[in-house]
């Protein structure tokens, strides 16, 4: 260099991004075979095909590990909302989270739920990934809902990320249904519209 200073040196190896995505695809077959419980870094990385020190340079812990698996799984991205239409967000919003539900395997949903009843640090992460989805979908609507003139009870952003999700969740998975267009229909027009409304 001509000003005598040299540049810094790069330390260590650039980061695999195929190694990346083989560890975490590898947690998810893992978490659906065996149970949270029974997960373990060890079976994670001869799943992956790479070292358990891979697996810990990038995650300090088997909590950690999962959580990012199930952001890789669904990394959260609602639809655009109609504006101003209350009705038609809630109606888009639901049939995105009816079918990002209907994607995730059944096995894996049991193992994550209990997994954090038996893991605080489980439970922790997936509820900042919970807040973050819950922020992504309701922001929008229930802003410019507000913005035309509708009148919604206090909380109605946080009343709607509580009561939508568990509704289609024990529709598809607990009675076994399809969360068809009638069924969405009828979960917004004579459940979340008369709730969030103010009367």
């Amino acid at each position: 260099m001509l000003d005598g200073r040299r540049p810094a040196p790069v330390r260590g190896r650039p980061r695999d991004a195929a190694r990346d995505i083989a560890i975490l695809e590898a947690t998810l077959l893992v978490l659906t075979e065996v149970g949270y419980d029974q997960l373990t870094i060890d079976a994670v990385a001869a799943r992956a095909g790479v070292g358990k020190p891979t697996v810990y340079r990038r995650y300090p812990g088997k909590a950690a590990l999962v959580a990012a698996a199930v952001e890789h799984r669904a990394p959260g991205t609602p639809p655009a909302i109609p504006p101003g239409d209350l009705r038609a967000a809630l109606l888009a919003t639901v049939q995105w989270l009816a079918d990002q539900i209907a994607e995730q395997e059944i096995g894996l949903l049991g193992a994550l739920f209990t997994g954090m009843r038996s893991d605080p640090g489980l439970a922790a992460e997936m509820r900042r990934i919970l807040r973050r989805d819950e922020t992504a979908m309701t922001e929008e609507p229930f802003r410019s809902a507000i913005e035309g003139g509708e009148r919604l009870v206090p909380g109605a952003a946080a009343l709607f990320a509580e009561v939508a999700p568990a509704v289609i969740v024990h529709r598809l998975i607990f009675a076994g249904r399809p969360c068809d267009r009638p069924f969405l229909e009828h979960l917004v027009d004579d459940v979340l519209l008369p709730l969030l409304r103010r009367r």
